[in-house]
Formats: C-alpha cells, structure tokens, sequence
C-alpha cells in the first residue's frame, strides 16, 4: 500500500522504517530538508525506560505553586488567550488525581517495556551507532525529602516491573565518580540499570538513510498544507505550492503541529506544545563530566554524555508554538549544570537550543485508527518521544497491516 508519514521526527522515521519492512511503499513528508531537525534535534538523549510516573500526578500541583512567578522554574506557564492551552491545562490537572496517575503510568510503562525490546532488536539488526550507552540512568537528588518521594514513586513504578534501586550517596558516587565534584550536596539517588542514553538526532538520521536505501522516499522541504478528505477515507495529502500526493494510508507523526493540521478535518487530539530547552557543552581532555546519564530531581534536568559532549536538557513551557529561546531559562540550565560539575568545559561556549515536545495531558500518547478509515496518528509522546518511538512505530505499521500490536496498549 501507499503510505505518507507526515513528520521526519524520530516518530515519523522509526514509523517508516517499520511500514517499509512491513513491505508498504512509504514516503516521509517535512518541511525541514532532512530528519530530526526539530524536536529529535538536540533533546535529552535520554532511552528512560523506567520513566513511568507522567508529568501530572499528585504532587506536581503543589510544586507549580512553588514555582509560580519564576522565569527559570522547570514548568512554566505563559498564559496565553488560547483555549486549546487554557483546556489542556485543566486536563492536565484532572489527570493528576491518584487514580487516573495509576491508570496512565500502567499505559506508560507497557509501552515503554515494549519499545525498549525492539529498540534493542533494530540496533542489533541495523548496527546503528549514536553514542549509545547502555549503563543505566541514575537520578540524584540533594534533600532527604525529595530522596523519601522519589523512592515512593519508584515503588509504584516498580508494581510495573521496573527495575529501580534506591542509593546512597556513596553508592551514587561509586556509580558516576565525577559526582565527587558536588561535595556533600547529594544525599542519594535512585538508578534504574536498564536505561540508556544517546544521541537521538544521528539516531534518527541513520535509520533514515537506512530506510532510504530500503526503498522509503524523503520529501525534504515540503509543508503539508491539508490533507484532502472523500466520504470518509484520505485521498490525498495536499503540499503548499499545490502539489498533491495521493495515497492510500495517511500517517500524522507532526508532533506538536498535528492537533492543527488535524482541527480543519474535525479531529480534535490533547496534544500540545511544552517547550523544552538543552545546552551542549563541548568536553576536553581534563575536563570532569558525568559518563553514566543523570536526572536532576531538584531542577528537573536530565544530563547525557554523547561522546565528547555533554548535552543537559530540561524545563517544560507552556507558550503556545512559540520556538524562541528564552536565554534566562538557557543560563540556568548552564548555571546548574557547573553548580554540579564545575569542571564540565567552558560556560561561555554553551550552546542553546528549543523544541517543542507534543505533550498529552495524561502523558499517555495518542496510537491508531481516527474515525476516517486510512487516516492514523502517532504523536503525544511528550518527554519520552525517543523512549517510546521504536515500539509506537513498530505498533503502528501492524495496525495498519491489519495485525494487533504486541503489547498490552489503549490504542485509538
């Protein structure tokens, strides 16, 4: 069958590459000439498999209260006169209920689980190198009450078969050595050895070149204007200048920017944008830099090494589609990052960097079949786009194979 993916994300290529081996004549739509150039550019790097507990659950209200009024709090709020992101807010509030953070963390994790096994099982199959680093992911925190709740979620996390294991501070230490370099400031950790680290961007920019040579085409440089509809089916996918492109099976992976493209067909997803912010920080000899891939419990920032460089990721901001970067929340990121590791290279030669991260407000994406017959979605993968990609393509290409997906999902 002839399909379009719309999107050259990590989403939307480890969806064709899926749909190829599926044997689907596949072609990838995207306004930037090559993959991975939004969202998948520089994020966290971070495979958290183990990340189970969605943005919204019982204590982040109380912790927005703590940050309100902070230019550089890890979630900030932009209030905006939009009523997608005013309707948003409030879903994501309702999802923070116990029960409903229960029920989406059950979703999270099966997903991730899944996804995982077949990130493991195209690296072997396809070689792939992209910095991975298979040790684990080790999250530090710095008072014994923040150490007290991160353990507790972890125990909820670990009803889900994740294995997750509480450390002391010299534990953490003998872990990542170049923890040494914040003194007595952390009180201890909780690692999750099954996790592992990246880069995305060459990641995705592989894995399209592979699916390239596998028959799939790119359209580098070419923006969807709508997809054109008949009775209840796709019938073509219309470019700006005029172009159309008819198909058989439309894939939306457009990230943030599916909810619009979707609202002119009457289609209405909880997906919006949360920006998020990286530096990168080019390491020499002599420099001290984490190895093992860290999360800051306290900032909310994730660290990977990616060969010699350090990429430090974080924050969340709901400002609408708005890609600037805000250089406050940048310096405080590089500001945080020497707190910890104040001989992790220059401060000065940081670069900075925004993408917008489709986010749901259950943190629970959205998989499947929309009411028009050809016409399926892959997006809302929020903070764990690379975590989950694998496995969303993989479930994807066999629901519109006709298959059920192997894994234990709410799929649309």
């Amino acid at each position: 069958m002839k399909i379009a993916v719309l999107g050259a994300g990590v989403v939307g290529v480890t969806s064709a590459w899926y749909l190829a081996r599926a044997g689907h004549d596949v072609t990838v739509i995207d306004r930037q000439d090559t993959a991975a150039m939004e969202t998948s550019y520089a994020n966290g790097g971070q495979i958290s498999t183990s990340h189970a507990e969605p943005w919204a659950n019982p204590g982040t209200p109380r912790q927005m209260l703590k940050w309100l009024g902070r230019e550089d709090s890890p979630l900030l709020f932009r209030l905006r006169a939009d009523p997608y992101q005013w309707s948003w807010g409030l879903a994501f509030l309702g999802n923070c209920l116990p029960a409903r953070t229960r029920a989406n963390a059950a979703q999270i994790a099966a997903l991730n689980r899944y996804s995982r096994a077949q990130f493991d099982a195209l690296i072997a199959q396809t070689g792939i190198q992209c910095e991975q680093q298979m040790r684990g992911i080790l999250r530090i925190y710095e008072t014994s009450a923040a150490l007290g709740e991160a353990v507790a979620a972890a125990e909820m996390e670990q009803r889900h078969g994740i294995d997750l294991r509480a450390l002391t501070r010299e534990q953490c230490m003998g872990l990542e050595p170049a923890l040494a370099e914040c003194g007595s400031r952390i009180v201890g950790g909780v690692y999750a050895p099954n996790d592992a680290s990246g880069d995305a961007h060459k990641f995705t920019q592989d894995l399209a070149a592979l699916a390239a040579a596998r028959g799939v085409k790119f359209r580098g440089g070419a923006s969807v204007e709508r997809i054109v509809t008949a009775a209840d089916r796709v019938a073509r996918v219309l470019l700006r200048g005029g172009e159309a492109i008819e198909v058989d099976h439309c894939l939306v992976a457009l990230g943030s920017y599916s909810a619009p493209l979707l609202r002119a067909l009457g289609i209405s997803i909880p997906v919006y944008p949360l920006k998020g912010y990286s530096i990168t920080l080019a390491l020499a000899e002599g420099d001290v830099a984490p190895r093992i891939s860290l999360s800051d419990g306290a900032y909310k920032l994730v660290m990977s090494r990616l060969g010699n460089r350090l990429r430090v990721a974080g924050t969340a901001e709901l400002n609408g589609y708005d890609t600037s970067i805000n250089a406050v929340r940048c310096r405080a990121i590089v500001r945080r990052t020497f707190e910890l590791f104040p001989r992790a290279g220059r401060p000065e030669e940081a670069q900075f960097w925004a993408g917008l991260r489709p986010a749901t407000p259950s943190g629970v994406p959205c998989i499947g079949r929309t009411r028009y017959t050809n016409l399926y979605l892959n997006t809302g993968h929020g903070t764990l786009g690379w975590t989950m990609a694998c496995g969303a393509g993989a479930a994807i290409a066999d629901i519109v194979s006709g298959k059920q997906p192997d894994v234990d999902f709410r799929f649309l």
